[in-house]
């Protein structure tokens, strides 16, 4: 499995016409399961730039504009790509025209296997490495993988802001129902015990066109950055499929920035300012020409309160209500997970700083509606008056007896009411329908979804997606 997800905040945005910056995801990994002479439109090693704003940019670079009319993901070999995928074109999964079977259905790429066919012993090491598992019930593990990430996992090249992953978030994100600690998968230096790589799994329930299926979604693959030519990643991506494999679960999901063989669908990321001022301060963002501050804070402004009667936080006795509406809702989508009402207390019961959720409630106590969203922050580094970047991304939503443009501005003004700077969402699921009306700025970076072991016959529109990953 490969798995990164590309956090991507503030891109250029043709609906607002200001330019801001964008995070790039660090190598992390990734420069090794890449061929060396790839060329690779996300360019990670510009792990921040200042976007134009020349219309026509995308188009420009070969990027889709996204709609449900888009395509998807392109299906055959990237024009550039001079090499092979070296490592994924040995993986069980999809390939670029050329090497996939011309009829193909969905289903498991790989013939059927069983437990007593896994290999036992774990994939050997390059000296001094060795093998860990990161039980994240001791402060001090966490803490370890925190500093991994936060200084190998997303950086900016001119040292202004930093991804800070808070422990709190790391333990909400990679201990669900039913999650093993033997998932947690670490690489340790042998001469000092220091954590140099991870990479993590946890269990879900998947429905892809249909037909349920018991995966693992994979995240935060990492390795140090003064080790990515230990060929570390590949090793860990065998052991994870190793350790997942050994539980009688044969198929993945996972998302990434870089183009690999190869995604079922490519979302993008849009952006929603909620404290421009401060984002214009920090140089996270700078003024449109022929704008004022005034001018751009009234743009932007939010209504002191949410509009729609009966919204509230989301409360465990609103479980069992809210698991019906998310299943019934997400059944429409071509790919999305099954909740279990464990499931759903665990994702939407609020935590400070790390999810809120929220319900609508009429006036017999039904729950006719249902927004999330998780929270992830960057520290602001070296700045007089700002140390944090707080970063609102968009969870799941079921809209019902509210429209969605309306349930979605509440959203927002909840979140600028705790203190969030920007409200950041992918243009699947209904999202389209509410993105340019409510002034969210397309961005440049774009998601890409993949299977492991497992073959999409048809590509998905994001409109298709009902899927989303940390």
């Amino acid at each position: 499995f490969q798995f990164i997800i590309f956090r991507c905040f503030f891109q250029r945005g043709a609906s607002i016409h200001h330019t801001v910056r964008s995070f790039r995801q660090k190598d992390s990994g990734w420069r090794e399961l890449r061929s060396r002479n790839q060329q690779v439109a996300l360019q990670p090693r510009k792990c921040l730039r200042k976007m134009s704003n020349q219309p026509g940019i995308e188009e420009a670079a070969g990027a889709s504009p996204g709609g449900s009319q888009a395509q998807a993901l392109p299906v055959r070999r990237p024009r550039d790509a001079k090499d092979k995928y070296v490592f994924w074109e040995t993986q069980p999964v999809p390939q670029f025209s050329g090497l996939e079977p011309a009829q193909a259905e969905d289903g498991p790429i790989d013939k059927p296997k069983t437990v007593a066919d896994v290999r036992q012993e774990p994939y050997a090491l390059p000296a001094p490495y060795q093998w860990c598992t990161c039980d994240f019930s001791q402060d001090s593990v966490v803490q370890e993988v925190f500093d991994l990430l936060s200084n190998n996992y997303v950086e900016d090249d001119d040292c202004m802001f930093r991804f800070a992953y808070p422990a709190n978030f790391l333990r909400w994100a990679l201990s669900p129902p039913g999650f093993t600690t033997d998932w947690l998968v670490g690489v340790r230096a042998s001469t000092n015990s220091k954590l140099v790589g991870f990479i993590s799994a946890i269990p879900v329930d998947m429905l892809v066109n249909g037909k349920e299926i018991k995966m693992v979604e994979i995240n935060f693959l990492c390795v140090h950055k003064k080790l990515r030519s230990k060929r570390l990643a590949p090793v860990l991506i065998k052991e994870i499929t190793r350790r997942v494999n050994l539980r009688n679960i044969w198929q993945a999901a996972f998302t990434a920035g870089a183009m690999l063989p190869r995604p079922i669908a490519t979302c993008r990321y849009w952006h929603r300012s909620l404290s421009p001022k401060k984002l214009i301060d920090i140089g996270f963002s700078r003024l449109a020409p022929r704008m004022t501050m005034a001018r751009t804070i009234k743009l932007y402004k939010l209504p002191d309160a949410p509009i729609t009667p009966g919204i509230r936080p989301f409360e465990p006795r609103d479980g069992p209500q809210v698991m019906e509406l998310l299943n019934s809702y997400l059944q429409r989508y071509r790919i999305t997970q099954k909740f279990s009402l464990e499931d759903v207390l665990h994702w939407f019961t609020p935590r400070e700083n790390v999810v809120d959720a929220y319900v609508v409630e009429d006036g017999s106590g039904k729950v006719t509606d249902f927004s999330s969203y998780y929270n992830l922050p960057s520290t602001v580094l070296g700045h007089p008056e700002h140390s944090e970047l707080k970063a609102a991304y968009m969870f799941y939503t079921v809209p019902g007896a509210t429209p969605l443009k309306q349930l979605m501005q509440d959203i927002m003004t909840l979140a600028h009411a705790k203190g969030y700077d920007v409200f950041n969402a992918l243009d699947l699921l209904e999202n389209q329908q509410f993105l340019k009306d409510l002034k969210f700025g397309i961005g440049d970076g774009e998601l890409n979804y993949y299977l492991f072991n497992y073959r999409v016959a048809r590509p998905l529109v994001p409109s298709e997606v009902g899927l989303i990953l940390m």
